[in-house]
């Protein structure tokens, strides 16, 4: 994963610059404070000079995209005309993060009056914030003291939701073999994914010859052979099927670096004796996701794109449907035919041919695990009326299994919501949640803040089912 960065936008009017030069000193040191501090939360921070007037934010924004910042951070100095910077924050694809902090903690009848001319910005805030909102400019806000309270700690996780939606908005999707025919929930034309949200699909007819008849150097198919014995547990793989398994594999991977995808999706029943690609790549799709790229199964590239930009962020990530309800034990098993993070498996995988029934290709090599314990989110997107989209978001505990386990041989893992199944159930499917989703691990209630960061910035309908 990159490292998180981030322009830092110092806010200030050129008014008190004209009459009180002698302030600089002390807003160039509060500003460089803010930037150590966040610097310590493992973010990059990409400078500015403190900005006026509208040329000098033109600049520093055009300096912040060049860079490649995940969001561009704003700090008010002091007051600053909105209409010095809020058209130059509106035009740029970053998205904002308005950081409105002050230098004094205290500000009582006690204090200083000079303080004032230090302490001001709160209203500057208010001022652009308008008109971000009357452009249609989804920003941000996180207030508070920056040594007295966790507001450095919020804007890093808000720097984390903008990472998640800039790569969303930069998605590009590789979909091999279409989607499953009358699989509906997922489904949104490739053209409106690009002009609602940015995903750009790239449609490879995995016929062709040409495309995956590549050679794929043979110490590459023998080290990445070899990486799987070392790396799995393997009883009895056949040496044939294992090579034939991983050059589809690779043949996919080649793709991915050449065309620099982002995530994949691959429709299992159009992968035949026909087509160039020889057997359904499961395994590539679990690397891949270890690896950071995005995948979901039938076509899906609106999850795939959308796990891939989770990726971006959280390496304990993966792809995965809800198959059966536990109803005894208030339960829900989560698997898929031959896909998850291998990063995130209770125990070393084992691989094994899989006995691939559904068409007449040959069968391929599969990673099979169990989904460890531990706190997570279940979350999906959804696509609704009117071209919007509905996320909705849970807080779930993975469970750690003990005793018998008779699914060994497939993608398994068990979760509980934090109400009954059955009310969960009921509401994720009275919001319209699809059969496709992602698991991510980590503090829940943290996730979620990320996460209700993330829908206000991609302007969507925001659901969180706990």
């Amino acid at each position: 994963m990159k490292k998180l960065k981030i322009g830092l936008l110092p806010l200030y009017i050129k008014l008190y610059d004209d009459f009180f030069p002698e302030m600089e000193e002390r807003n160039y040191s509060f500003y460089d404070t803010i930037a150590k501090k966040l610097e310590k939360k493992d973010i990059e921070v990409v400078p500015s000079s403190i900005c006026r007037i509208e040329p000098e934010f033109a600049a520093a924004v055009k300096r912040f995209e060049a860079e490649d910042a995940d969001a561009i951070v704003t700090l008010h100095l002091a007051y600053s005309p909105s209409l010095e910077s809020a058209s130059v924050l509106a035009a740029t694809k970053l998205p904002i993060i308005v950081l409105d902090t002050t230098p004094t903690f205290d500000y009582s009848p006690s204090q200083h009056p000079d303080e004032l001319m230090f302490n001001h910005g709160i209203h500057g805030v208010q001022d652009m914030c308008n008109l971000l909102l009357r452009s249609g400019k989804p920003y941000i806000i996180e207030a508070g003291h920056w040594s007295e309270s966790d507001v450095l700690d919020r804007a890093a996780q808000a720097v984390q939701a903008a990472r998640i939606a800039k790569s969303l908005q930069n998605a590009k999707v590789g979909r091999f073999g279409g989607t499953f025919t009358g699989m509906g929930d997922f489904d949104v034309p490739a053209q409106t994914l690009r002009e609602t949200i940015g995903i750009e699909t790239v449609e490879y007819d995995i016929r062709d010859q040409a495309l995956f008849g590549q050679p794929i150097a043979e110490g590459q198919i023998e080290a990445e052979m070899s990486q799987d014995i070392a790396s799995f547990y393997a009883p009895d793989l056949e040496a044939t099927v294992h090579r034939q398994s991983t050059l589809a594999n690779l043949s996919i991977r080649k793709l991915i670096d050449e065309h620099q995808l982002t995530a994949f999706t691959v429709n299992f029943m159009n992968v035949t004796a026909e087509s160039a690609l020889t057997s359904m790549p499961f395994l590539e799709a679990s690397k891949s996701m270890a690896r950071g790229i995005g995948y979901a199964g039938e076509g899906d590239v609106l999850t795939a794109a959308f796990v891939g930009a989770l990726l971006s962020v959280y390496p304990d990530t993966s792809f995965t449907e809800m198959f059966c309800p536990d109803w005894q034990h208030n339960s829900i098993f989560l698997s898929h035919m031959g896909e998850m993070n291998i990063q995130l498996c209770s125990e070393k995988p084992v691989i094994k041919e899989m006995n691939f029934a559904f068409t007449d290709a040959q069968n391929p090599v599969v990673a099979y695990g169990r989904f460890r314990g531990g706190e997570a989110v279940y979350v999906n997107l959804a696509p609704g009326r009117d071209k919007k989209y509905t996320f909705i978001v849970s807080p779930i505990e993975m469970l750690d299994i003990e005793g018998t386990d008779n699914m060994a041989g497939s993608i398994r893992g068990w979760f509980k919501p934090q109400q009954s199944v059955a009310d969960f159930l009921a509401a994720y499917s009275r919001h319209g949640g699809t059969h496709h989703g992602a698991i991510v691990y980590g503090e829940a209630q943290r996730l979620i803040r990320v996460m209700e960061e993330l829908g206000n910035l991609m302007k969507w309908d925001i659901v969180v089912i706990n």
